[in-house]
């Protein structure tokens, strides 16, 4: 069976809107969609807002990125998102997903801060209709409890993207897809700024492509039967 090739974009900011697009151009051009991670703060910059809206008109998908920082009710500092209960984590759920509403988007799959989520997290989820929850190791399909094992990376702006780093990047994402595993790819929008680590991505698209990858969106395993 094809393994699932999952690209995520965040940070998404106006001062990187140029680069964001022509990544996006480039996945287009491979027919790969994107999962578009989304914070409830701070607020997207409106042309940036207008860019998600296009590329979700077009193939692309929202996912919620992490909690807003504040709910009715809480205290103010947000408790380490590994360890928060359900009924906490379903205050800041319901925060968060009414300030994405606001800016006219809307998900049901959600992404913890730092990829590391709580059992309490889970059940907040599930209890006000998530149907994916992806954290650093595991995609979960919320509704079935079926879970895909696969390893996060994440491609941040601190990346050197020195020879050696790109070399593994593509060799370790033609790894995974040749042995049938799924291919998770989180890319910063600050480290489109580098064209070489730019460069890399596309390269480690390429080749799980080449070995079968099927390009998917975090909200495709919350489809009717998931993947």
């Amino acid at each position: 069976m094809s393994p699932p090739l999952v690209v995520s974009l965040s940070g998404l900011d106006v001062r990187v809107l140029d680069q964001c697009a022509e990544f996006g151009a480039a996945l287009d051009r491979r027919a790969v969609p994107m999962s578009l991670l989304i914070a409830p703060h701070p607020a997207p910059h409106a042309a940036v807002l207008d860019w998600i809206a296009e590329r979700v008109a077009a193939r692309d998908a929202v996912s919620l990125h992490g909690f807003a920082r504040t709910a009715p009710g809480l205290r103010a500092r947000l408790a380490p998102a590994a360890g928060l209960p359900a009924h906490e984590a379903g205050l800041h759920l319901v925060a968060a997903a009414a300030i994405l509403e606001r800016l006219g988007l809307r998900t049901k799959t959600f992404i913890p801060p730092r990829w590391l989520g709580s059992p309490g997290t889970l059940t907040a989820l599930r209890c006000r209709g998530f149907s994916v929850c992806a954290d650093a190791m595991t995609v979960r399909e919320l509704a079935t409890g079926r879970v895909h094992r696969g390893r996060i990376r994440v491609i941040g702006p601190g990346e050197r993207a020195e020879p050696w780093w790109c070399r593994a990047l593509v060799l370790g994402t033609g790894r995974a897809a040749r042995r049938a595993r799924p291919v998770r790819l989180a890319v910063d929008s600050g480290v489109l700024r580098k064209p070489a680590a730019r460069q890399a991505v596309l390269d480690a698209i390429d080749l799980a492509l080449h070995h079968g990858a099927r390009p998917v969106t975090y909200a495709s395993f919350g489809a009717p039967g998931g993947l």
